[in-house]
């Protein structure tokens, strides 16, 4: 599956680690030399537009005058993905920003992999863009029913970890070698359902009376407890 995305961080990115997913190169405007050459030797098929073309290409995002079509990342198996030790569970956030952001923290902070349970086919051209294109690097998987998600997880060995205000556990108490660490949106959290499954409950100690932590703020936080 293809689609075009746009600014220089994430087609930079691209070209350095990922160049053979690179199909066409739309420039608006004169860039860096060296970026151009190096643009033009991974994909020699650069394309010069107008910026009224840019801004429809671009969906009216904020192009920088570099916009590419890719080849998108594929999702892996779930029996792939099971061959990981740290995994992390999106249960209903569909924000594409905060999904990049999150992609972007697991990668950094040592996670094996994102598990994402949309229900529908999802483009997932924002999450490259917004995770600046590291969700090229990080394996994920898609699985739109999270209890047998977990089902399979703890069948596979994995300590099912859920996240709540409410949560009492302490990860340095907790065996985490093998561990699923599942995170609710911003505004609904993980159901009740879920919650029930779960091997133990996590939380962010709050300093002050305020429990409105951006989700990919929380997430970084808590990757960074279990890690």
């Amino acid at each position: 599956m293809q689609a075009v995305i746009y600014g220089k961080q994430v087609i930079t990115h691209l070209l350095n680690s990922h160049h053979e997913k690179l199909q066409e190169i739309y420039l608006s405007k004169e860039i860096d030399k060296k970026l151009f050459f190096a643009l033009k030797k991974a994909c020699p098929n650069i394309i010069k537009v107008d910026n009224k073309k840019a801004q429809s290409l671009a969906k009216g995002g904020n192009h920088q005058g570099v916009l590419a079509k890719v080849e998108l990342p594929l999702a892996a198996s779930l029996k792939e993905i099971k061959k990981a030790q740290k995994l992390l569970v999106l249960c209903g956030i569909t924000d594409v920003g905060n999904i990049g952001g999150i992609f972007r923290s697991a990668y950094c902070l040592g996670m094996d992999g994102v598990i994402l349970d949309f229900a529908r086919e999802f483009a997932y051209d924002g999450i490259v863009r917004s995770s600046l294109g590291l969700m090229y690097d990080l394996p994920f998987s898609v699985m739109p029913n999270t209890l047998d998600l977990i089902n399979e997880l703890k069948t596979s060995g994995f300590l099912c970890l859920g996240t709540s205000m409410q949560g009492s556990s302490q990860a340095e108490n907790l065996s985490l070698k093998k561990c699923a660490l599942f995170l609710g949106s911003e505004h609904e959290g993980l159901s009740k359902k879920i919650l029930a499954k779960m091997d133990a409950i996590l939380s962010v100690k709050m300093r002050r009376d305020f429990d409105s932590l951006n989700v990919s703020v929380a997430a970084g936080i808590l990757m960074d407890k279990i890690n």
